[in-house]
């Protein structure tokens, strides 16, 4: 037979027509499998069995299109084939062929659309390369029967993350990112390596029982899932701080980094010999992660510093509770500024001299003084100078750059604290909270575009209903659009309405934007104990929100009735923190709507006073913009209008200056109906196109 016959002869037996068939099958079975097997965490080692086989297979479908024909009757041999019979067979397998093609075809383009929506939301969040030697640490489960010894796991992840962070030769996820893959729960460890932006996981289980521990530990490549490294220790619980160490050392060892002799000290150092000691501060560190962006972040930071307080109380040596007892008296002291008063300032100053008298040298150390001169003192080069310090041995900790970030805002470098900012992200890539400060960042500098693409980047995180309800208001901001953020808070209240209270403020200020009373009541409602408003340090309380509600409703008295309440709040809290330009500047706005005219100028005058934008951008800009808001109820129309025109150029946008506020919120209404105004308001009406709502 020539080649010409031969090929007739394979045509004629449809060997082509099964080749086909056969490639268009297994390319179909290999995609679903590659899609969904993953979903029910089947191993991948299947999903490459079936690639195998479908090769192997090939050439013995082949073989058998060859001698065999299938017939309606079953299948036979060629040669006992009646061939009119085996045409309409072949018209029915051309017809198969085509449907499991055009399905191949189908699954093929959603996988491809798939991985293209999945990289473009788990990649790293500035677009760096995998480093070789980069690791995450991922939360260790509780095997033991108390539950109680979550926090022993977590302490333990904790200090194995610490240690290895250590390492210049290493690049080390913060715990902030990676509290996100509980244990006990189904994790694709190659999704989460693209996700942290590591080429290797760490993970394990802690197992505690009288004085007994047992841990397991595993290392594994996320680009091969293979398991390169895995250990087992039984031990007596006293050598729970022996055990961390020399699982940091052997993933050092496995990555080939270089451990300098101060580094392998550092690892070889136990944070302290009392183990109750230790699982107290694991309990509050766990609080401290989640504080900054959570609804009740006073009472959490107040829980943690008590629960720090009795761990140096058992062991006074505990350098690193020191540490964190100190960042958390500055974070109600400045951060959250609901306790700006000399005692909270004195605490965490106590705390910082406890760990400086312990480890005068240590890096930690030189960053709890940066964070103390940053939030106590506002001493900007002081700090700087100390973080530069402490970068050489903390390569890892991404609050060098945080606090970097921070402190250059503060100074009115918005872009140079934008990159530290983003520089912290690469270290955190999940840190929901330095994700929301590179939004407010952005709202800063008028960009709301910008911001709504960086709380973008943290809804795919984390669906956050309180970033949701953010991303609607930078809407309202920008657009002067209320549609957006009401949609998400009529979302929150239709699927989950007792977790309403962290949105309610927004959703009471687009009430009184839409003139809605009875939706600004059961904002009110929904707010509890909350402030009605909140930018930064600017805390209008929600008895300040029942007066602005009564005044709409033109219930004077109602109105004065709340606006005393407030006044009376208030006057607490500036007898308390006196000299601090924030709450003066909120007085002096509740005596305006008092009618206290004289004292509320002369309250916003001293505010600004004591918070010039030379020494602190933000709240300085805030105070000064606040003040116009004060002037206009004190019925000063050409000084709100001057302090209006001064809080429009200074360093950072407002969003009570912000377009959608000055064009809708009843705040501004004394100044509505002049010229000047609405020339103002109509300059600001935005001009580019804005991300799709959501």
């Amino acid at each position: 037979m020539n080649v010409s016959g031969f090929l007739t002869e394979l045509k004629r037996r449809r060997v082509y027509t099964v080749a086909a068939a056969y490639v268009v099958t297994a390319w179909l079975l290999i995609q679903v499998a590659t899609q969904v097997f993953p979903f029910f965490n089947i191993p991948n080692w299947i999903v490459r069995l079936i690639v195998l086989l479908a090769i192997i297979g090939f050439p013995i479908a082949v073989v058998c299109s060859w001698a065999f024909e299938i017939t309606p009757e079953g299948i036979k041999l060629e040669g006992d084939v009646d061939r009119r019979t085996t045409r309409k067979t072949g018209r029915k397998l051309t017809a198969l062929i085509v449907i499991i093609a055009a399905a191949a075809a189908g699954v093929t383009v959603f996988r491809f659309q798939h991985l293209q929506q999945a990289n473009a939301t788990k990649q790293s969040p500035v677009g760096v390369a995998i480093e070789s030697k980069s690791i995450a640490v991922l939360p260790f489960e509780n095997l033991s029967e108390q539950k109680a010894n979550a926090y022993f796991a977590d302490g333990m992840q904790d200090q194995i993350l610490t240690d290895l962070s250590r390492i210049a030769d290493l690049k080390v996820i913060s715990r902030t990112s990676v509290m996100q893959y509980k244990s006990g729960i189904t994790r694709n460890l190659r999704e989460v390596g693209q996700e942290l932006g590591v080429a290797h996981l760490l993970e394990g289980s802690v197992q505690r029982s009288a004085n007994k521990i047992r841990v397991n530990a595993q290392l594994i490549d996320t680009r091969t899932d293979a398991h390169i490294w895995a250990e087992t220790y039984d031990r007596d619980l006293a050598d729970v701080f022996a055990i961390q160490s020399e699982i940091a050392k052997a993933i050092a060892d496995q990555l080939q980094a270089k451990l300098s002799p101060n580094e392998k000290k550092a690892i070889e150092q136990p944070p302290t010999t009392d183990l109750a000691a230790f699982d107290l501060y694991s309990r509050a560190k766990s609080i401290l992660l989640t504080a900054s962006f959570s609804v009740t972040a006073d009472p959490d930071l107040r829980k943690a510093i008590e629960l720090l307080d009795e761990a140096v109380k058992r062991d006074p040596s505990f350098f690193d509770a020191y540490c964190q007892l100190a960042w958390a008296h500055e974070t109600l002291y400045a951060a959250k500024g609901s306790d700006h008063t000399p005692a909270r300032l004195a605490l965490a100053e106590a705390a910082l001299q406890a760990a400086t008298r312990l480890r005068p040298d240590a890096a930690e150390t030189h960053l709890a003084r940066a964070q103390y001169l940053y939030y106590g003192l506002r001493d900007y080069a002081g700090a700087l100078a100390q973080l530069e310090i402490a970068r050489r041995a903390l390569p890892n900790d991404p609050r060098l750059f945080e606090v970097t970030g921070y402190i250059l805002r503060r100074r009115g470098q918005h872009e140079e604290g934008l990159q530290n900012l983003q520089r912290a992200v690469e270290l955190d890539p999940r840190n929901f909270f330095t994700l929301q400060q590179i939004a407010l960042s952005y709202q800063f500098l008028g960009r709301y575009a910008d911001s709504i693409t960086a709380l973008d980047r943290a809804l795919a995180i984390m669906p956050d209903n309180l970033t949701r309800a953010f991303r609607g208001l930078f809407y309202f901001c920008w657009k002067a659009d209320t549609r957006s953020p009401l949609r998400t808070i009529d979302a929150i209240l239709a699927q989950e309405p007792s977790a309403i209270a962290g949105s309610a403020d927004i959703w009471f200020l687009c009430a009184l934007a839409e003139r809605d009373p009875a939706a600004a009541e059961r904002a009110l409602v929904a707010l509890g104990d909350n402030p009605c408003w909140g930018e930064g340090t600017i805390l209008l309380s929600r008895s300040f929100g029942e007066g602005l509600l009564a005044r709409m409703n033109k219930d004077e008295a109602r109105a004065r009735t709340a606006f005393e309440a407030a006044r009376a709040q208030q006057e607490k809290i500036v007898q308390a923190q006196q000299d601090y330009g924030p709450a003066l500047c909120v007085l002096g706005l509740i005596d305006a709507a008092l009618g206290r005219k004289e004292l509320a100028l002369d309250e916003g005058r001293r505010a600004i006073a004591l918070t010039p934008v030379e020494k602190d951008v933000n709240n300085g800009s805030r105070v000064l913009q606040y003040f116009a808001i004060t002037a206009a109820w004190a019925g000063d129309k050409e000084l709100a209008l001057q302090q209006l025109e001064a809080g429009l150029r200074a360093p950072d946008a407002s969003q009570m200056l912000s377009y959608g506020a000055l064009k809708l919120l009843p705040f501004w209404d004394p100044l509505r109906g002049d010229p000047r105004f609405e020339k103002i308001v109509a300059s600001l009406a935005p001009k580019e196109s804005a991300p799709a709502a959501k």
